[in-house]
């Protein structure tokens, strides 16, 4: 019998979902992420829909970005010293309040007093947007809620939440799972996410059309408290390693110095890094919905949603198959495959034609999540897993976050159809560049063949 024949025949789909502490951990996540991807994109509908400036929807990136490049490192030291479960629950109950904010906020939004130093903060924004968005009609651009300086503030809380927990977060699947078991656990775990943003997005705009935007972010809060009920009950599969850090910048940039030495973990993070900077376009959603394709909030839910039916889609395809052989010029395709969908996505005026471009472009996307997370997670240490999965966290949340901010002030300078499409191109370019440059990449042999590094 064939290597390939028995990879096929002693493959063990549901592997990782057998063991129970694993199952009620991702089950439990499950509905943090329903409901932080719900939150997620009804507060960019509600910006735009008070601002009506795609300069505000780049902003929300903004805010999501500057946590990201302060905390992530000291967030993935903070995960090799402390019990990851423990922090996993402390963010989670910080967002679960900040959602509650916001549905207070969002709730009572035309009681709050213009006071001073809102109206200035509203001031500074809309001339920020008319420095960026000149094609514009002063009078479209609305910087007169009082309360939109304060969701800027909470988004940024959320996002700040969410960072420092997230490499604890993504480095916990190796506790709960023997190593035999860790890639399958991997892909499982790429479903759920791609699941969660499916129906997330989705859910959300059905909540907004039938009731209004508190609901969501009470949804929100909800779901954060099923899942620390969730987190109370999981147990380790095999104790962390005890780590000794100092509290020094050396231990703390461990993980880039790691990343640093293993190329094909660089080349991998470097290709999503540019490729969702560049072919982004999640940010533009709310424009293409209202102004583009005319479809309203539920059609913006779908939009949303598509990338996701298309992610999980390809999920389940790569959990009930054998091992990808060649992984790593198989993530090259995919990328480049998403910037061609990114592309077609740009051009489309058809709401049917666009569902499926950001169809293939979640399905395209996946293939690149599983592979890289495979990497960091087969391939590190579990001593430095947390470090490491700061510094990839810094790659693939920086490219999301400072992606949506590019696209919002590239859409106000150039518009949304040639910020989407120029994005595409540049994401197909980045693919054949990495190519040429980290050959290892092209090379790389089965994800289930690959050891970390004692």
């Amino acid at each position: 019998m064939s290597a390939h024949a028995a990879d096929r025949s002693t493959h063990d789909p549901y592997a990782a979902l057998r063991i129970p502490n694993y199952r009620q951990y991702l089950w439990g996540s499950f509905l943090a992420l329903i409901g932080r991807q719900a939150v997620t994109a009804v507060a960019i509908w509600q910006v735009y829909q008070w601002t009506h400036s795609s300069t505000a929807l780049g902003l929300v990136g903004l805010v999501n970005v500057l946590p990201l490049l302060a905390l992530s490192l000291p967030a993935g030291a903070i995960a090799d010293r402390h019990d990851r479960r423990r922090l996993i629950a402390t963010g989670t109950a910080v967002m679960a309040v900040v959602n509650v904010g916001l549905a207070s906020l969002s709730f009572w939004h035309l009681a709050i007093p213009h006071l001073a130093v809102l109206d200035g903060a509203n001031e500074f924004l809309r001339k920020l947007a008319l420095l960026f968005e000149r094609h514009a009609d002063p009078n479209s651009l609305r910087f007169d809620q009082p309360a939109l300086p304060l969701v800027y503030a909470l988004l940024c809380a959320h996002a700040s939440a969410r960072i420092l927990i997230w490499p604890a977060r993504s480095s916990i699947t190796s506790l709960l799972v023997p190593t035999a078991s860790l890639s399958n656990a991997i892909t499982w775990s790429a479903s759920t996410f791609e699941v969660a943003t499916m129906a997330g997005p989705a859910l959300g705009g059905f909540l907004v059309a039938v009731l209004d935007i508190p609901s969501v972010y009470a949804f929100g809060a909800a779901m954060e408290l099923m899942f620390l009920i969730t987190l109370g009950r999981i147990r380790y599969f095999q104790p962390p390693r005890a780590s000794a850090l100092r509290r020094s910048w050396k231990d703390v940039l461990a993980g880039a110095e790691f990343i640093w030495r293993k190329k094909v973990i660089l080349g991998a993070s470097s290709l999503d890094l540019f490729a969702v900077l560049l072919g982004g376009a999640t940010a533009l959603l709310p424009v293409y919905a209202d102004q583009i394709l005319h479809v309203g909030p539920i059609g913006f839910g779908w939009l949303r949603a598509a990338p996701s039916i298309g992610a999980f889609a390809m999920a389940m395809w790569l959990a009930h198959r054998e091992p990808l052989r060649r992984p790593g010029l198989t993530l090259l395709w995919a990328v480049a495959g998403f910037g061609a969908a990114i592309v077609i996505f740009g051009w489309s005026r058809s709401f049917t034609l666009s569902l499926a471009a950001l169809f293939f472009t979640g399905a395209f996307d996946n293939i690149s999540v599983v592979v890289r997370q495979s990497l960091v997670q087969l391939l590190t240490p579990d001593q430095l897993r947390g470090r490491v999965t700061a510094v990839n966290q810094i790659f693939i949340g920086s490219s999301n976050e400072i992606g949506a901010l590019r696209a919002g002030l590239m859409s106000a300078l150039i518009g949304p159809v040639g910020a989407v499409v120029w994005g595409g191109i540049g994401t197909i370019a980045v693919s054949l560049a990495v190519a040429r440059a980290v050959p290892p990449l092209r090379r790389l042999p089965p994800l289930h063949t690959l050891q970390p590094e004692e």
